[in-house]
């Protein structure tokens, strides 16, 4: 079986209350639970005006 990484760039539009790690996190986990994904960490958070 062949294993790859792959890397995603996501740009994403939060509230103000909204807190970017904890977005981020909840993706990872969400990618942890399918797809076969074995493992997902966020790598970077750019927050922008």
């Amino acid at each position: 079986m062949q294993r790859v990484d792959l890397y995603l760039k996501l740009e994403l539009e939060l509230d103000d209350k909204d807190n970017p790690a904890k977005l981020a996190n909840e993706i990872c986990r969400q990618l942890l639970k399918s797809y076969g994904v074995r493992r997902a960490e966020p790598s970077n958070i750019v927050e922008r005006d």
